[in-house]
């Protein structure tokens, strides 16, 4: 009588699940630190307009963290339903819980290719050309959960300087997001900062999407005054994921939605993800694998 009753208790908060997931009145998007919270909310908006319109939620929520910590912890928490994650930050997510979200996207750059780089970004002035020439000066990391601005260049510029970061530089610090570590950089707080870019393009106008090349557009810096002084191997772009507990009808609902979204509002597209992509690509977990594994040798979750 007891196995029944417990069954059927199971059963019943299963098809809760199943019909708060149908049902779903608010939908809740994390949104990473990188910019500041009025760009990310501003660029963010027509998505949340076409989230509405396209699902009939009453409610379409932006969740701006303050870093990307904020973001993982609330798709942990199953506070949010749907972020944009840096390879890095979703890796963080999988160690803790790989039942948490699932990836479906990510973007595609223009020439086709499903990855992006770090680069070490300097002023010119400094005198700095090749990531060598910075031993013993100051190198800015972005964020601690972020893959191009710190992950890679923990892991990877020691391979071309010979030394680990904390040993060759004579400092290393966080300046809490891409954003304000390309401006430390710019006026002079660190004398190298990583960032992240797609690689491609002109360096004048801050290559064709990362947060260099934001800050180009916005006009912050002058990409005259900036030098490239290291870039990594190339690196998985970051995953579109969504909470499990939506169920797969709803990642198969938003799969197809955001693979319109080029197409629907290009605008809108590229107010998003920051530049020129060409559009998104069906991802699976496994494409993240060996950031998961870097991230575990590293840093842990």
């Amino acid at each position: 009588m007891l196995k029944k009753a417990l069954f059927a208790a199971t059963a019943l908060f299963a098809l809760a699940g199943v019909s708060h997931a149908a049902d779903l009145k608010e939908f809740r998007v994390g949104i990473l630190g990188g910019e500041n919270e009025a760009d990310r909310l501003r660029n963010y908006a027509c998505l949340a307009d076409h989230l509405k319109k396209e699902f009939g939620f009453e409610k379409v929520s932006l969740f701006p963290a303050a870093d990307y910590d904020g973001v993982i912890q609330g798709l942990l928490g199953g506070t949010l339903d749907f972020a944009e994650l840096g390879a890095s930050g979703y890796a963080a997510v999988n160690i803790k819980d790989p039942k948490a979200v699932t990836p479906i996207l990510t973007t595609q750059q223009e020439d086709g290719s499903t990855g992006y780089y770090s680069i070490g970004l300097a002023l010119k002035s400094s005198g700095i050309k090749d990531i060598k020439d910075a031993k013993g000066k100051k190198l800015g990391y972005a964020d601690p959960d972020s893959t191009s601005g710190y992950l890679i260049p923990l892991t990877q510029i020691p391979k071309d300087t010979g030394a680990p970061n904390d040993k060759y530089f004579a400092s290393t610090q966080f300046n809490g997001g891409h954003e304000n570590n390309l401006l430390a950089a710019y006026d002079g707080k660190v004398d190298v900062a990583v960032d992240d870019s797609s690689g491609i393009g002109d360096f004048k106008d801050g290559y064709t999407s990362g947060t260099f090349r934001k800050a180009v557009d916005k006009g912050t810096v002058d990409p005259n005054k900036l030098v490239e002084v290291w870039r990594s191997p190339l690196i998985p772009n970051g995953p579109l994921v969504v909470r499990n507990e939506l169920g797969t009808e709803w990642q198969a609902k938003l799969t197809d939605f955001f693979m319109k979204l080029p197409q629907t509002d290009a605008k809108c597209f590229a107010a998003i993800e920051g530049g020129d992509f060409k559009g998104y690509s069906k991802v699976k977990p496994d494409f993240y694998n060996a950031i998961i594994d870097a991230r575990k040798a590293a840093i842990g979750g």
